[in-house]
């Protein structure tokens, strides 16, 4: 079976979003399935028409800026329009069996058109919803026209598309309570392979000098610094314990929007000393960063993103052992089992949050059997291996169209 994965960017750039497809791609080969992948013009890094990279062949749809992409919307009309080019272009060239076209939705809809050409099948992969991450990236308010728009967008792709796959439940009920059936819409969840994570890392001494932690408790976050993160009631927790916990440090990996506003908040508190900002890690040295930290802690303020997607954080921090702290949200209650694979306080609530830091430092007696019991629900719940299995189901399904029925 031949796969072509339509995709919104992928590596050499590095986030979640990359390393879901990646970590999906490898399994699905290692299905005998053929993949072919294609990132549209939103893939922001300079590249040609076709680019390897770490072994992966991409195909990049390419867009010079033009003066009209200034106007409302325009540049995503063109954006759609080269994308079903560059589709057309490759089911010419391939003959895939199936478009699997991945967030957001202007990825989707050229695939919808291209497939309607061709008559083949369209799975799309809902990571989240364009309308959501609109707002949660401050570029349009909940309730406005362009979020309307959005959501109407959203909902009209779901309607024509064979089969949807998501991340979790939380988007999984939201996609039915468009209407959608239940049966068209599968869980792929995120997950980890956990062979690539270290458990019980030692510290790297230098490392540790360097950042000023050394004889210091360590809370940490590695992350982009993004205001839904919650990482300002986080210093906000760490002022508040501040006198009654010398010892308690916050490092904070990573950078963003947030991070000069979270700067100046510690600054404020008095607390700058006590808060270390290491700045982006190049992926393969961020196990040293972690591996400096007591406790990782994800304070996500409540909102529907937050409520409905599961980040892939917590899921590394559980296969690497580690003992998290997590805010109560949707997203964070469907991964850990309170006080058994990790500890829940009260969503954006500053008090619940300072009052469960330092319930957990308290309890270090009892670390080895929550980062054993959180090792052991990645390993026998959340693999890449077990997700990817999933697609056998959505694959198998989906109409031929008067094609050769898929062997899958």
């Amino acid at each position: 079976m031949r796969i072509l994965h339509i995709l919104d960017h992928s590596l050499p750039l590095h986030s979640g979003y990359v390393f879901r497809t990646v970590s999906l791609l490898r399994e699905q080969r290692a299905r005998g399935w053929e993949t072919i992948q294609l990132t549209t013009p939103r893939h922001s890094v300079p590249s040609m028409p076709v680019e390897e990279v770490d072994g992966w062949v991409f195909h990049r749809t390419l867009l010079k800026p033009k003066p009209w992409h200034r106007l409302p919307g325009a540049i995503y009309l063109d954006e759609m329009r080269a994308t079903a080019r560059r589709i057309d272009e490759l089911v010419r060239r391939y003959k895939p069996d199936v478009l699997h076209a991945h967030s957001p939705v202007l990825n989707v809809l050229p695939a919808i058109r291209v497939a309607h050409k061709y008559r083949l099948p369209v799975v799309y992969e809902l990571r989240a919803l364009w309308e959501d991450a609109a707002v949660d990236h401050g570029t349009t308010t909940e309730g406005s026209l362009r979020y309307r728009a959005s959501r109407a967008l959203e909902s009209f792709a779901l309607r024509h598309v064979d089969h949807i796959t998501t991340i979790c439940e939380g988007l999984r009920r939201d996609i039915t309570l468009r209407g959608i059936e239940p049966e068209r819409v599968t869980v792929i969840p995120n997950a980890v392979d956990p062979r690539v994570f270290r458990v019980g890392g030692a510290p790297d001494l230098t490392l540790r000098r360097r950042l000023g932690l050394e004889g210091a408790t360590v809370l940490g976050f590695a992350g982009s610094f993004y205001a839904y993160e919650g990482l300002d009631l986080l210093i906000d927790a760490v002022s508040q314990l501040a006198a009654r916990r010398p010892e308690l440090r916050l490092l904070l990996v990573g950078g963003g929007p947030q991070e000069q506003a979270l700067r100046k908040q510690a600054r404020d508190l008095g607390i700058d000393n006590r808060v270390v900002f290491a700045g982006r890690v190049p992926h393969d040295e961020i196990q040293h960063y972690y591996d400096l930290i007591d406790v990782l802690v994800y304070p996500r303020r409540p909102m529907r993103l937050t409520e409905i997607v599961t980040p892939l954080k917590p899921l590394e921090a559980m296969a690497q052992g580690r003992v998290l702290i997590a805010s109560d949200v949707g997203g964070h209650r469907e991964l850990i089992r309170d006080g058994e694979t990790g500890y829940l306080f009260r969503a954006g609530d500053v008090y619940a949050l300072a009052a469960t830091i330092e319930a957990v430092l308290a309890q270090r007696s009892g670390w080895d059997v929550v980062r054993a019991k959180a090792r052991r629900f990645v390993e026998t719940e959340r693999t890449w291996a077990s997700s990817a299995a999933r697609y056998v189901h959505v694959y198998r399904q989906l109409p031929s169209r008067g094609r050769t029925p898929l062997a899958v």
